[in-house]
């Protein structure tokens, strides 16, 4: 089945993978997880009532009681489990791809992430090589409600600022953040696309790509907003805006959120993977913080921060982990913590766009995906070719590799699933930079 990825389940419905796929998968999971009850909410994908038919009717054949929430966001399931001690849950969605897509992602107790390595390629196992046999009708699950919102709201709501003094845009991209937005933000901010719509009718629910922020941007600028966000489809990540309307690098998100809680005095212990900015890990160290830098995604970090003992951590795609949210990650505690750095700032007439300008202190490439089959080699063949030139000062190798130099970094990583090198280039001023980039683009070889 293709659609068995490193983090999930997730692909093209009824090309990828389809009902039948799905009444195994619910058929299955209760025995993977040693679990007599399922948590499962879902978001509004057209595909999405089909998807919970056949999964529930697996995990009732199984014997298992399917728990229904309806209508979630993926950090309202983990909450869910964590919270209310599911051993296992399912959150039925394809986050921010596009409408034709629907997936499903699983976790066991205590909410933690169940990916390829930690029991998704056993459920794959199962599905492939072990026969279906439903239980007797005595014996076959219920199907039962287990209604969290009012509950989840209120948690998030504990996080919430006085918002009378900032002007906010908010995009919802028609996304499942759309259940709360209102409960929690009321009716004071600039809305768009504040309805569930799972045809996603004005851009795709993806706040990483730049054209699907235009329309915030411009809402932004014509309301005079101090702050912009954007949510995702499933509501695990949000994106900002300055009130000048430029995008705000995700990785920089980690340093407002560790001062939030550093001077909260919860903790001093902060996560970021490889891709992370040298301007985030001054700035903690600046506020009495410790950083520990880690492997990209959401399976590595929620384990990672709670091995550390963090306080919170966050990812350049803009996924943040919180250890008041059982060390998961969330788009809408993201916009509260943020909001209430936002809030002080302006209390003391400081714009946001001055706050990421005295904290984003070098140039950097973002992201660049370069298409390339024989990805193992090229990466190899940079980090000899740079090693050659002069030993880097500091050097990591657990996810790609990094090499640190006195004026300038890069991160080099393979994607898991599609031929392309991941590039992220940083250095102490513009012209640096792209000398760089120049360089390693004739080293690998590529336009």
């Amino acid at each position: 089945m293709k659609a068995f990825k490193a983090y999930d389940i997730r692909g093209v419905y009824n090309k990828d993978f389809d009902k039948e796929d799905v009444y195994k998968i619910g058929y299955f999971l209760p025995k993977l997880l040693a679990a007599d009850k399922v948590l499962v909410g879902y978001d509004d994908r057209e595909s999405t009532p089909e998807v919970f038919e056949a999964l529930a009717a697996g995990i009732t054949d199984r014997g298992a009681d399917v728990y229904k929430i309806g209508y979630a966001t993926t950090p309202m399931v983990y909450y869910g489990t964590a919270k209310h001690g599911y051993k296992a849950s399912v959150m039925i969605t394809a986050s921010h791809n596009p409408p034709e897509y629907n997936g499903l992602k699983i976790s066991r107790e205590n909410a933690l992430p169940v990916g390829y390595d930690s029991g998704l390629k056993e459920l794959e196992e199962m599905i492939e090589t072990e026969e279906v046999k439903p239980v007797g009708k005595n014996k076959k699950g219920n199907i039962l409600e287990h209604d969290l919102k009012d509950e989840y709201i209120e948690f998030q709501k504990s996080y919430l600022p006085d918002l009378s003094e900032l002007d906010l845009s908010i995009d919802v991209s028609n996304g499942m953040v759309a259940i709360l937005t209102d409960a929690i933000f009321g009716d004071q901010p600039h809305y768009l696309y504040n309805e569930l719509d799972g045809t996603f009718p004005n851009h795709e629910a993806n706040p990483l790509e730049a054209e699907n922020r235009e329309d915030l941007k411009e809402l932004l600028l014509e309301k005079g907003s101090d702050l912009g966000l954007i949510f995702d489809g499933d509501g695990d990540r949000v994106m900002f805006l300055d009130e000048k309307g430029n995008f705000i690098s995700p990785d920089l998100i980690v340093a407002l959120l560790a001062e939030y809680y550093i001077n909260a005095g919860k903790g001093k212990n902060v996560l970021y993977d490889i891709r992370t900015s040298w301007s985030v890990k001054e700035h903690i160290e600046e506020l009495g913080g410790k950083t520990h830098m880690w492997k990209v995604g959401h399976a590595y970090a929620k384990l990672k921060l709670r091995e550390i003992d963090g306080i919170c951590g966050g990812e350049l795609a803009g996924h943040y982990y919180y250890k008041d949210f059982f060390y998961c990650d969330s788009g809408m505690l993201t916009a509260l913590v943020v909001l209430n750095v936002a809030a002080r700032l302006k209390k003391e007439g400081k714009a946001i766009s001055e706050y990421i300008a005295e904290l984003d202190k070098y140039a950097t490439s973002g992201e660049v995906n370069f298409k390339i089959e024989n990805k193992k080699e090229v990466m190899e063949d940079l980090k000899d070719y740079f090693f050659a030139q002069r030993k880097p000062e500091e050097f990591y190798d657990f996810d790609g590799y990094r090499l640190e130099y006195k004026d300038w970094w890069f991160n080099v990583r393979p994607s898991n699933t599609e031929p392309y090198l991941r590039l992220v280039v940083e250095a102490k001023n513009q012209e640096l930079l792209d000398e760089k980039m120049t360089e390693i683009s004739e080293v690998m070889a590529v336009e």
